[in-house]
């Protein structure tokens, strides 16, 4: 058996990992294939693979690409979800705060820093025409985190998929002033180089299975009541969320892609620099 550890948001997005480590579909392939939930996100997962606490990490385009170009020894294998993310904008339910104008000098809670919650930050600051050398950020580590910075006022505002934090916002705890969708692909499979040497052919069986298991996802029978059950959701956000969400379908990721993301990070001030595009991925179907 190949022991291999794989982190993850703990959100509806992953669950045709669950449903592959629940049928064992690894273990018939001699991988022991060990799932780690990640509720701190994209910047916890970075953290992770650098340490060599995960091997493989479902994580955040933008987040991921930083990381590679500051350092983090791991490649891009394959876009996972080639849909954006649509990240909602919320304020506490208490919050004065009523458009998104009334933002531009606001404090943002952020999971950390090179987190999507980051990231998208400044995104959105750029699409509204802000300064973003003036944007104020309070690290909270998690959605928990954000949830008591913004009813506490230790922040006013933060940015989190729309779909997970919508429950917040049906309760009361979040008010939704907007939605920001990301200007790329949203999820991406990275696996540290190490692996990629020592196991190559397993990270390929990987892949195999989970595309396979993707590939018909929204066609098994009542997967929207399922997953609005499993993540406590409304069922028509569900069918909405279902609509709008598109995984890959294992072609492995461009270096064309990459080049477009990295001019926009750099528009953005979110990396200094483009690197060579082939230093952040790895074609495992060549």
């Amino acid at each position: 058996m190949t022991n291999l550890t794989i982190g993850g948001v703990p959100e509806h997005f992953n669950y045709p990992w669950y449903l592959t480590l629940k049928n064992k579909e690894y273990n018939k392939q001699n991988i022991n294939l060990r799932w780690q939930d990640f509720p701190g996100g994209t910047g916890a997962m970075c953290k992770a693979l650098r340490a060599g606490d995960v091997d493989i990490a479902i994580v955040l385009t933008e987040g991921i690409i930083k990381d590679i170009a500051d350092g983090n020894p791991s490649k891009i294998v394959q876009t996972f979800v080639k849909s954006p993310l649509i990240w909602g904008i919320h304020v506490g339910a208490k919050s004065s705060f009523k458009n998104i104008s009334d933002l531009e000098h606001a404090t943002i809670a952020i999971s950390r820093f090179g987190s999507g919650s980051h990231l998208m930050a400044i995104v959105n600051a750029y699409n509204q025409g802000w300064d973003v050398a003036n944007l104020k950020f309070k690290v909270i580590g998690n959605l928990q985190g954000g949830i008591d910075a913004l009813t506490n006022g230790e922040a006013d505002y933060f940015m989190w998929e729309h779909f997970t934090t919508k429950p917040l916002v049906d309760d009361g705890t979040f008010r939704l002033i907007d939605d920001c969708p990301t200007p790329w692909p949203c999820f991406v499979i990275a696996v540290r180089d190490e692996v990629l040497e020592n196991n190559f052919e397993e990270v390929k069986k990987v892949l195999d299975i989970i595309n396979g298991k993707t590939k018909n996802f929204k066609q098994i029978d009542a997967i929207d009541r399922i997953l609005a059950e499993r993540y406590e959701q409304q069922l028509e956000d569900i069918q909405q969320w279902l609509k709008i969400t598109e995984w890959n379908d294992g072609k492995p990721i461009s270096k064309n892609i990459i080049t477009r993301i990295q001019n926009k990070m750099v528009q953005f001030n979110v990396i200094e620099k483009k690197k060579n595009s082939s230093n952040f991925i790895k074609n495992m179907y060549i």
